[in-house]
């Protein structure tokens, strides 16, 4: 049956700031408390996917998260009205305020992996939500991502929905950010490669020295199991600790794939000869005729650069005449990165097209092309039985842009977040898009109740 990979690309929500709270998170650090344009973000976001869908990508949208997360707030103490709520948060805890109104959402390549049918067992497409345990303002996000899935992917018979690992440090799962899938053609099965940084029970094992890593390796097999992968098709990588110190707290940051073709950087892995021998002897296993493995050399693109251009978060995606490579704009200020792609296109690979896109609001917080997208593997009969209202059209584009012209502010200030009227735009704003949408109700000021 006709299989294609879909792009789902998160909306970037109304609160939209610039909190600095990612630790490792070089960007994020970098524009701590700088003025956010929410509008700007979102329409920029929107016109990445619209760009995609009109080079022939399928694309659907995930909608943003309610925020502030008032539900949040009051667990942690915070009580009276909604106001009362916000304003208490603001005067004993800015810092937990933020976190509560963070759109960390949007980046939706941390919002759940994703095993398609072919991969499976029991012939259905699995998702697991991330826990996104390292991290508290994304920890926050799991149970609203794990409805919105459900909402979008109803059909029990055709798709399979887990829910989050524990939230716990030692199973820190960060989703597809951390996952690679190789294959021949989507059709057919693939090979699954989970990266981890660190072992969650073994203090011993090494780590990196400056930052935390996020995914463990028991995380990375837990999903495996429940997934019901075979095993014999399945790989557990380490990511070198030294590229997450570099700032590359998820693989994504270092390493992007499509179909037979994996682009990484040298420093990518633990092992870079182990990683690659053992990738290697595994796509012997799958349905994988040839295997395109494309070094980057630190002599040609330091790890610094690398981090710093968001060169591997760029999308690399399948059209008629050969693969195209969808980069940051900031792929074009560093040197390194340029000249790279530059040569890249003369090359004997299946990388025909390199294009840029400018995404700066979210790379200002540390989420470049691929951190707005996570990827599922439908056939056409998933794709039928999956909700049609949130699958790109030129109508809807134009829907989604009149939305967010309406209700999203044009600068938000680190004060600005303590606003009641901002949580009545968000809430009046997402109210009206899962409407149309057709998604029903997933929020929790929809379902009336205080569960996030």
């Amino acid at each position: 049956m006709p299989t294609r990979e879909i792009n789902f690309d998160g909306l970037i929500g109304p609160t939209h700031n610039y909190a600095g709270l990612a630790e490792g998170n070089l960007a994020s650090q970098a524009h701590r408390l700088a003025v956010s344009n929410p509008r700007q973000a979102a329409l920029q976001g929107l016109a990445k996917m619209k760009f995609l869908a009109d080079l022939g990508i399928a694309q659907a949208v995930l909608p943003p998260q309610e925020r502030p997360d008032m539900a949040a707030l009051r667990r942690l103490g915070f009580g009276g009205s909604d106001a009362q709520v916000l304003d208490s948060a603001k005067r004993q805890s800015p810092v937990l305020l933020a976190a509560c109104c963070s759109a960390s959402a949007m980046w939706a390549a941390n919002a759940a992996t994703v095993s398609p049918s072919t991969d499976t067992a029991d012939g259905r497409v699995h998702f697991t939500p991330a826990n996104l345990a390292s991290q508290f303002h994304r920890s926050l996000e799991a149970p609203t991502t794990g409805r919105i899935l459900r909402a979008i992917f109803r059909d029990e018979s055709r798709f399979a929905h887990h829910p989050p690992l524990p939230a716990n440090a030692r199973l820190g799962d960060e989703g597809a950010a951390n996952h690679i899938r190789l294959c021949g053609a989507h059709e057919h099965g693939g090979l699954e490669i989970f990266v981890y940084g660190r072992d969650g029970f073994n203090a011993t094992s090494s780590a990196p020295a400056r930052f935390p890593a996020r995914q463990t390796r028991e995380a990375s097999e837990s999903i495996a199991r429940l997934h019901q992968l075979d095993l014999t098709r399945t790989l557990f990588l380490r990511q070198n600790p030294d590229a997450i110190d570099a700032g590359a707290f998820h693989n994504d940051v270092v390493t992007v794939s499509n179909e037979n073709v994996l682009l990484y950087h040298a420093d990518a892995f633990a092992d870079s000869a182990f990683a690659l021998a053992h990738i290697r002897e595994s796509v012997s296993k799958v349905v994988l005729e040839d295997l395109i493995l494309i070094e980057v050399p630190a002599s040609e693109v330091p790890l610094a650069d690398a981090v710093r251009s968001y060169l591997f978060n760029s999308q690399l995606v399948s059209m008629d005449d050969g693969m195209a490579l969808i980069c940051p704009t900031e792929c074009q200020d560093v040197p390194s990165s340029r000249e790279f792609l530059k040569h890249l296109l003369h090359k004997q690979t299946p990388i025909r097209n390199v294009h840029f896109i400018n995404v700066r609001q979210s790379m200002n917080n540390g989420g470049g092309p691929a951190c707005l997208r996570l990827r599922v593997v439908l056939n056409d009969a998933e794709q039928a039985a999956a909700a049609s209202g949130v699958f790109l059209s030129d109508a809807l584009y134009v829907a989604l842009v009149d939305w967010v012209q309406r209700h999203y502010r044009e600068e938000l200030y680190p004060d600005d977040l303590s606003d009641p009227l901002l949580l009545i735009e968000s809430r009046t704003a997402l109210d009206e898009l899962t409407r149309f949408l057709q998604l029903g109700s997933v929020y929790p000021f929809q379902l009336g109740n205080e569960q996030s």
